[in-house]
């Protein structure tokens, strides 16, 4: 008799066809997944240039006059 083992013992289970419902399912999650990537790049790129801007901006300290406030009385 053959060693048992649970490779031996149980047979493996039978893979079922893809249903159209499960395609569907797989491609969207696919195409949510790249546009959750792509606009994750983007904002990361756009965060770089802007923080690299506001870094060469921060030498320039623009002369800002202070507003002052109307009283009423």
């Amino acid at each position: 008799m053959a060693k048992l083992t649970k490779d031996t013992l149980f047979k493996a289970p039978q893979t079922r066809a893809e249903t159209v419902m499960d395609k569907t399912t797989r491609v969207v999650r696919e195409m949510l997944d790249t546009e959750t990537e792509q606009r994750e790049a983007k904002t990361q790129r756009l965060r770089k240039t802007r923080l690299e801007r506001e870094a060469s901006d921060s030498g320039k300290t623009p002369a800002t006059k202070t507003k002052t406030r109307k009283t009423t009385s």
